[in-house]
């Protein structure tokens, strides 16, 4: 079996509501526990941007049930790749929202301090969720 991660980021639809982050938050740790899936979603309220790692097969259908979420649009797959092991282990759905917090990572990353994933390459973009892990892994997420 393979590993790969693939890393994405998604706009939110119009219609987005207060609870909704909750709710894909408890949705996704719940299936992805299920499916073998980790992974780390960061979110500013108007951007999603999210790495998922797992089986080829678990990965590509967590990426079909995203891609047909009426929460997201404009979802853009900013990389897919195999992997010889996995990064967010510890975490079925991590999950960092922005804050003040990561305003230097994101200066590190892309260049400006907003939290624009479409701001970044896919390498930047990688480097930048590891560096969140790192800030957050003595931290319950």
């Amino acid at each position: 079996m393979y590993l790969v991660r693939l890393i994405y980021t998604s706009e939110i639809s119009d219609g987005f509501g207060p609870n909704d982050i909750e709710d894909i938050l408890e949705k996704a740790k719940k299936k992805n526990a299920e499916c073998n899936v980790t992974g780390l979603l960061c979110f500013n309220s108007t951007h999603f941007m999210q790495c998922l790692e797992g089986s080829r097969k678990a990965v590509n259908a967590t990426y079909h049930r995203i891609l047909n979420d009426k929460r997201h649009r404009n979802i853009i797959m900013l990389n897919y790749c195999e992997i010889a092991e996995r990064e967010f282990e510890k975490w079925s759905m991590g999950y960092i929202p922005y804050s003040k917090l990561t305003t230097p990572l994101n200066i590190k990353y892309s260049g400006t301090s907003d939290f624009n994933p479409l701001a970044m390459s896919a390498g930047s973009a990688h480097k930048l969720m590891l560096a969140l892990r790192d800030s957050m892994l003595d931290k319950v997420i």
